[in-house]
């Protein structure tokens, strides 16, 4: 099995930490951790680099880690929060000379025709994102040489897809995952899971919601993202977790 990095390009909720307008202990903090762009990981083997999910800050994002290269984008679901900067492959269209795949579900693709409606107009308008969108459902699949098997989750009543990569799980925006979906990813190396906040949440799980799960999967590894001002700081609430068990922040990488 080969080495597969992992980038947390942002670990942040819809609103991204800072919150504006907000003074609370956490958006003041001048610790970096407690800085959070919205939620989007960068996977890559020797050969094929992609995204899971192009938010609000895709662009920032991808300046910041200085990313060249990009071969794909791959789609969770289709709020604002991981779509909005889909805009930006423009850049890579340009310098590598090509179209962008995109590997999105069909419920996922109708809100991308919808909201990026000037990509399919068929002007040929200089200047618009050149993608092309390629669909998958529940069956595993290939990007470049990287096999990604989707997971079904739930966010509230929102069908979202989560990734298993080797033995690396991916999970962002639910709160319920049933028991066929868990057997999947049991005892997995590293489990990444969404942690919104200590308050129950109508479409996230709560820290101790997370944390059960956690243990539940007997995950080797776990890393909460999609975080919120509203969990603490990043080190009031590392304080609360058990050993196996970290705040992921921007920046952070991983070899699985």
């Amino acid at each position: 099995m080969q080495a597969i990095k992992i980038t947390f390009l942002g670990t942040g909720t819809s609103q991204g930490v800072p919150v504006i307008s907000c003074n609370c202990e956490v958006c003041c903090s001048k610790d970096k951790k407690d800085s959070r762009l919205r939620t989007s990981i960068l996977v890559e083997s020797k050969t094929t680099c992609f995204v899971i999910d192009t938010g609000p800050d895709f662009r920032q994002q991808c300046l910041k880690l200085d990313l060249k290269k990009l071969d794909a984008v791959l789609f969770t679901h289709e709020h604002k929060d991981h779509t909005a900067g889909l805009d930006d492959v423009r850049a890579f269209n340009y310098f590598q000379k090509r179209v962008m795949p995109i590997y999105s579900t069909n419920r996922v693709q109708t809100a991308i025709r919808r909201e990026f409606a000037y990509a399919f107009e068929g002007l040929d308008y200089p200047g618009i994102p050149q993608i092309e969108l390629i669909e998958f459902d529940n069956e595993p699949f290939y990007i470049g040489d990287i096999l990604v098997e989707p997971i079904n989750v739930l966010h509230y009543k929102l069908p979202v897809k989560a990734f298993k990569i080797n033995n690396f799980v991916y999970i962002t925006d639910a709160n319920f995952i049933d028991e066929g979906e868990q057997k999947k990813i049991k005892y997995c190396d590293v489990l990444v899971l969404n942690a919104l906040r200590h308050e129950p949440h109508i479409s996230h799980f709560t820290l101790s919601e997370a944390i059960e799960l956690s243990q539940k999967l007997k995950a080797k590894k776990t890393y909460f993202t999609h975080i919120s001002h509203q969990l603490g700081t990043h080190a009031s609430a590392s304080k609360l977790l058990p050993q196996t068990i970290e705040l992921a922040c921007d920046g952070l990488q991983l070899i699985i």
